[in-house]
């Protein structure tokens, strides 16, 4: 490993605070700064060609600690689903309040074909989109996945 400071090569370095920024540094530089990591443990001379070993094991998280967090991907989903008739609500909705699709457009921050493509049904915006949607035309794009549209 270099030195960050000198540029010596260490067999190894110490993570050191010197003005503000965090640098690997050999033994002969550490003394330069505030020392984050604690000294490396003696290491026992091994046989000519071996890699040399510390003295005593290096600390180990628990086992709970390591496991990263289960996912419910049907929860993050939703238990919604976009209502069969979804267009036509955006541009029923559009069009009581008097705005043009390039009016609708710049409210949610897209283009004015992407207002079109909604509306006829032909784009499935993202959730974050029909949220939007929802939002600002106060009307409800999304039900339940086991109920169909109303005639």
């Amino acid at each position: 490993m270099l030195c960050e400071m000198c540029g010596k090569e260490t067999e190894t370095t110490a993570r050191v605070r010197l003005e503000r920024s965090i640098l690997h540094l050999c033994e002969d530089c550490a003394r330069f700064g505030e020392r984050l990591d604690p000294p490396p443990p003696p290491v026992v001379p091994a046989a000519p060609g071996a890699r040399p070993r510390p003295l005593a094991p290096l600390p180990r998280a628990p086992l709970g600690a390591r496991r990263l967090e289960e996912r419910d991907l049907y929860r993050e989903i939703g238990e919604l689903e976009l209502a069969s008739d979804w267009g036509k609500r955006v541009r029923a909705a559009r069009e009581a309040r008097a705005w043009t699709p390039e009016d609708l457009g710049k409210k949610l921050n897209e283009k004015k074909s992407v207002v079109l493509k909604i509306e006829s049904g032909n784009f499935h915006p993202p959730d974050a989109l029909v949220r939007k949607l929802e939002r600002l035309l106060q009307v409800r794009l999304r039900a339940d996945p086991g109920t169909t549209a109303p005639a």
